[in-house]
């Protein structure tokens, strides 16, 4: 990926486990690798439409002064969400943190730390059965644009939906939205349930009633197979209330093990139900 690249920039600082590294600070040597798109920058001669370098060494200069922490793998992670959440172009960042000298009664040239963080195409599904569904969803909506790692993109339109399952419970509302985030799966999937939990979902029936729920269906092409996290989602090929408002943000997609597109897995849920029991209706 094309990318710029800030070599060894010196900054002093205060970083370390130690009372004195605190109290007189030191010197750290700090290189950044910028992944974006180059071309637009590059065929208008524009910086307004590439990174300014110079800014980005400004905001890692004040940040390292100004925080403190203890372990320079902290502040290595830190300057890489740091500089995500700023600048919107950039696609992944690479921050390799410099301690030349840390307090080790050994010699050596230096020791560094080296951390990245990307940021990743998610699709979501949520639903709601409990309350003022259409409200209940905004304000989860609102609550994850309020996560500085997370941006919504864009959203489905709302689907009445029967429920599905878990028969004896009133319809849902379901849509799907698309967020970029620079959370892993495991931290992604933490934020939901910290949202879910925030709108007071209860986990008592399984597939049960709920104030909200919200599914991570498609992260990137990952494949994860664990106890509490599928992705793509286990059963979204069995799930028209998913497949449908997935289908009109992003038909396209592909599922990995499947090798069909969503369009391709609607259309055969459609074809397998002709009696539809989990029929969808879109509401205006």
């Amino acid at each position: 990926m094309d990318h710029i690249c800030i070599r060894r920039l010196e900054v002093y600082a205060s970083c370390g486990c130690l009372e004195e590294e605190q109290r007189l600070g030191q010197k750290f040597y700090i290189t950044c690798t910028l992944y974006f798109d180059v071309h637009a920058p590059a065929e208008n001669d524009d910086l307004q439409l590439s990174i300014n370098y110079a800014s980005v060494c400004e905001d890692i200069s004040r940040w390292m002064q100004e925080e403190s922490c203890r372990l320079i793998e902290t502040a290595a992670d830190r300057l890489c969400r740091r500089l995500l959440r700023k600048y919107r172009l950039l696609q992944k960042v690479e921050i390799r943190l410099e301690k030349p000298q840390a307090p080790v009664p050994y010699p050596f040239e230096t020791i560094y730390v080296q951390s990245s963080r990307s940021r990743h195409q998610v699709f979501l599904s949520a639903g709601s059965n409990i309350g003022d569904r259409r409200e209940t969803i905004e304000r989860g909506m609102g609550f994850l644009q309020q996560n500085p790692d997370i941006r919504v993109e864009r959203c489905s339109g709302l689907y009445e939906t029967a429920p599905y399952g878990y028969l004896d419970q009133p319809p849902f509302l379901n849509c799907c939205m698309e967020i970029s985030t620079i959370l892993s799966p495991r931290e992604l999937l933490d934020a939901l349930h910290q949202v879910e939990n925030i709108m007071g979902r209860k986990r008592e029936v399984h597939w049960g009633p709920r104030t909200l729920d919200l599914d991570i269906i498609f992260y990137d092409s990952e494949t994860i197979d664990e106890q509490d996290l599928h992705i793509p989602h286990i059963d979204m090929a069995n799930r028209l209330f998913v497949l449908v408002p997935l289908c009109e943000i992003a038909g396209y997609l592909r599922h990995p093990y499947l090798n069909k597109t969503v369009e391709q897995l609607l259309r055969d849920l459609q074809d397998a139900q002709k009696e539809n029991r989990h029929g969808t209706e879109k509401l205006t």
